[in-house]
Order: C-alpha cells, then sequence, then structure tokens
C-alpha cells in the first residue's frame, strides 16, 4: 500500500546554500495533489521579541519536450509570382 501524501509536506536545513538571501530550509509539499517546491527563511520579528519562519512556494515544472519554433513567414508574402517579360 502506497502512503498518500495529498495536502502534505516536508521542510528541512538547506545544507547548499550559499548566500544570505538563498532559504534556510528547503522541501516539498503537495496541495490538493498539485506537488510545489517549498523554502523557508528564519527571520528575526521588527521590535526583534522573537524569530518566525517566512515561506514560499514554487510549482514544481514538468520536465516536457522542447516545442518546435513557429515558422517564420515570409516578409514577403503577397509577391505575385506572374511577371510578364
Amino acid at each position: 500500500m502506497e502512503y498518500d501524501n495529498t495536502n502534505r509536506g516536508i521542510l528541512s536545513r538547506n545544507d547548499r546554500k550559499e548566500k544570505d538571501s538563498h532559504p534556510d530550509m528547503k522541501g516539498t509539499i503537495n496541495v490538493d495533489g498539485v506537488d510545489y517546491w517549498l523554502s523557508g527563511w528564519t527571520k528575526t520579528k521588527k521590535d526583534g521579541s522573537g524569530k518566525f519562519l517566512s515561506l514560499s512556494v514554487e510549482p514544481k515544472q514538468q520536465m516536457t519536450a522542447a516545442k518546435p519554433a513557429p515558422k517564420r513567414q515570409s516578409k514577403v508574402e503577397d509577391m505575385d509570382d506572374d511577371i510578364p517579360f
């Protein structure tokens, strides 16, 4: 029996943090069957009375095959091929 992860997630310490702007924590979360990347930053309240966790979510993008480039239209579309010589 497979575990149902719907409306559940996980957040753990970001071992790849290189800059202050990078999240302190990273993870994933599922909301109504849709998977998201989850990021968290530990911040201090403006009045200095404590800390809180600020969160951000971003949809996970499925890898898709590249779409072919649209056909370019000729700049000379209405050129008349019947040139009388």
